[in-house]
């Protein structure tokens, strides 16, 4: 079983790659005072970090940005706090293709979204949130540093010492994005200048 498991989940993997190379994107970020619209990647599977994601989201609000999360729920019934959320979209197993590529309306919609900044808290590297993130046309994404930095589908990577937690993980993804908008030198993880 874990087998054809881990068959299927190579050719979702292969397809990926494949759409990849034929996708364009055009890379832009100016300052975090424009950003109107961020979106987010999230593996639902931790409900205790919900209550995190709806603080940053109630923030980014007071400063009229929307914010759009798309999770991943590997159970069958979604948790009564993820219903009814606005917004929230939650993919299940069920929504996924026999090799794990998101197959729904609200997935395809998610990665056309050009949002000003992408944010990835997918921190175990699901698949199904992997495919989102690498295709999206989102104009800058975010995200935690790759070991390998090639594979990398992000802009800006976030270099941790250890699991972070959601909530601190948003608040330095924010500060790196002020940097950025005041103007100071923003550095990658090998000391490379990126703004």
């Amino acid at each position: 079983m874990e087998l054809l498991k881990n068959i299927r989940l190579k050719i979702g993997q292969s397809i990926l790659k494949k759409r990849v190379e034929k996708t364009k994107r055009k890379v832009f970020y100016s300052n975090f005072g424009k950003v109107k619209k961020i979106g987010i990647t999230w593996d639902a599977s931790n409900t205790h970090d919900f209550t995190s994601l709806s603080r940053f989201c109630q923030k980014m609000h007071e400063k009229n940005i929307e914010v759009s999360i798309i999770g991943y729920f590997p159970g069958k019934e979604l948790p009564d706090q993820y219903t009814a959320v606005r917004y929230l979209t939650c993919l299940r197993r069920k929504e996924l293709n026999f090799f794990y590529v998101p197959s729904t309306s609200e997935a395809n919609s998610f990665v056309n979204t050009r949002f000003d900044v992408l944010i990835d808290v997918n921190f175990n590297k699901i698949f199904p949130l992997n495919y989102l993130m690498f295709l999206s046309v989102a104009a800058f994404k975010v995200g935690l540093s790759y070991s390998e930095s090639n594979d990398s589908p992000f802009d800006l990577m976030i270099n941790t010492k250890s699991s972070p937690t959601v909530e601190n993980y948003l608040d330095q993804v924010v500060h790196y994005l002020e940097m950025i908008n005041s103007g100071e030198n923003v550095k990658d993880k090998t000391g490379k200048q990126i703004y």
